[in-house]
């Protein structure tokens, strides 16, 4: 079984650069052992169930709140019980149909 999730969250008080601030997110992200993928939209993260991926995003919050009077935050998940390693699949998937990307 596998979760997967595209995730971004970010201050909206901040001005134009808030790489800052997305980086500490990211360094949690990096620090929970999960797969992911960092893109220029948002971050991939896959895990075994959908509470763990919750736990990243409830932790992004906790990362926010003392930064931020005003955050932002978008996601979305699959979660799938009969496959694993969602983030590699899906890419294959396409790849197989379009090339390389």
């Amino acid at each position: 079984m596998s979760a997967i999730m595209n995730f971004a969250i970010f201050p909206i008080d901040k001005g134009d650069h808030i790489g800052e601030y997305v980086s500490k997110v990211v360094e949690h992200i990096k620090g929970t052992g999960l797969s992911f993928e960092f893109t220029p939209m948002g971050t991939i993260i896959e895990a075994s169930t959908v509470p763990e991926l919750l736990k990243v995003v409830e932790k992004a919050y906790e990362i926010m709140d003392p930064i931020s009077d005003r955050i932002y935050c978008v996601m979305n998940m699959d979660y799938n019980k009969n496959k694993t390693n969602l983030i590699k699949s899906k890419r294959k998937s396409v790849e197989k149909r379009v090339g390389k990307l």
